[in-house]
């Protein structure tokens, strides 16, 4: 990254962090007078998930930019453009036609460029890992917005389905079972049923903690089992976001970002989304560079390559932290040498892409019949399930994420 590329992303950084600093709690405080005497007086100081978050992600950015640093004056490997000769093109992983090709030297990289690259890899996955969890733990703390409640159905039965909701309500639930029964087989069908589980889990802890009885939310299932359901249907989502944890953003994520009101957690979720995308695109050229080694050693790898289907969901290689503060006081910590720099015309980070200017779900397998009571009638005559984002549009974001550039922070696509 040039001198002037790094100042002008260090500076829009402190804008936007810079609002941050009015946002201040009360606190308790000690206080002597001259006379020697202490009394306690209020003072104030930054909001404490502000005061938590933001060094962690201010670490996570220095991180990311000196790993671009490292790559400067390297000569290892270098790109071609995407509309140069057919003979001139190097490598690409994938279908990134926009981007251009790597090129290595014709027996690959050195073993030392090979170890350099992979621990390059290592610290960006950090970054990555540390700004997801950060991520997650904002949007959960997120209020829930009025919008996307008033687009739920009225009971979880209609937001699951009759298959779903039969299976989770079942006597004996197993979800690891449950998930096998379920077809997983691509991202959209992945994300529906992570949609239509949030939704369930929203319905029911409303019910459960509503006190209004003129409400038309009524208690059709006992509270016990309201909670049961809800701790399943917990579960599921748990796994779900472990197994496949580069999902795109559900409808109830990009309501909260959407119809969010505290501009702190804005701030603060728009800051680690922005370090998520970029890590994860500076992780995918590292990937792109040691790909093209391994065909550069092994040329059937391209063949094979371009056999496998492209429709199918990828399985996911990034573990998804359980513990984000855990993670994110892990990143403060001094980070480790970085590799030497290893002697090219042109770094990586111009071909990062920055720019100087800125359905009805298919029927699944159905489960045992349950042999729990069946809830009453309410739940059992309402309407197709209703989507959250039936008005909103549906945002990718990891498969088009090489697309993105310095933006200012939006819902992932």
């Amino acid at each position: 990254m040039s001198p002037e590329r790094k100042a002008r992303w260090k500076k829009e950084i402190g804008w936007l962090l810079s609002v941050t600093d009015y946002i201040v709690e009360f606190v308790a405080s000690e206080q002597k007078s001259k006379d020697g005497t202490s009394m306690e007086i209020m003072t104030t100081q930054q909001r404490r998930d502000l005061l938590m978050n933001i060094p962690a992600l201010k670490k996570l950015d220095a991180m990311l930019l000196a790993t671009l640093d490292n790559f400067t004056n390297q000569h290892d490997f270098w790109y071609v453009s995407k509309d140069a000769d057919e003979s001139e093109k190097g490598v690409q992983r994938g279908d990134k036609w926009w981007l251009p090709t790597v090129k290595v030297p014709p027996n690959g990289l050195s073993e030392e460029s090979r170890q350099f690259l992979q621990k390059q890899k290592e610290s960006v996955n950090q970054v990555l890992k540390a700004s997801m969890a950060i991520n997650a733990q904002i949007l959960s703390d997120i209020d829930i917005p009025e919008n996307y409640i008033e687009s739920l159905p009225r009971n979880g039965k209609a937001s699951l389905g009759e298959s779903i909701y039969r299976s989770i309500t079942v006597e004996f639930f197993d979800p690891q079972q449950f998930l096998s029964t379920m077809d997983l087989s691509s991202e959209h069908k992945v994300l529906d049923l992570k949609n239509r589980i949030e939704a369930s889990i929203v319905i029911w802890k409303r019910k459960m903690h509503q006190k209004d009885a003129k409400s038309g939310w009524g208690l059709a299932v006992s509270a016990e089992k309201r909670e049961l359901f809800e701790e399943r249907a917990e579960t599921i989502l748990l796994l779900l976001k472990h197994q496949f944890p580069g999902l795109p953003q559900s409808s109830l994520d990009i309501s909260k970002i959407q119809y969010n009101r505290d501009v702190g957690m804005s701030v603060l979720e728009s800051y680690s989304r922005v370090l998520e995308t970029l890590a994860n695109t500076v992780m995918s050229r590292i990937e792109d560079v040691l790909y093209a080694d391994s065909v550069a050693q092994n040329p059937s790898l391209a063949v094979v390559k371009l056999e496998q289907p492209t429709d199918a969901l990828p399985s996911p290689t990034i573990s998804n932290p359980q513990n984000p503060e855990e993670e994110a006081e892990k990143m403060l910590s001094p980070a480790p040498a970085a590799a030497p720099e290893t002697p090219t015309s042109m770094t990586l980070s111009d071909f990062m892409g920055w720019k100087d200017e800125p359905a009805e779900p298919e029927v699944v397998k159905s489960s045992p019949t349950p042999t729990m009571e069946t809830p009453a009638k309410e739940e059992e005559d309402n309407g197709p399930f209703k989507y959250a984002s039936s008005t909103l549009k549906k945002y990718l974001y990891i498969d088009k994420i090489d697309m993105t550039g310095l933006k200012s922070p939006i819902a992932r696509h």
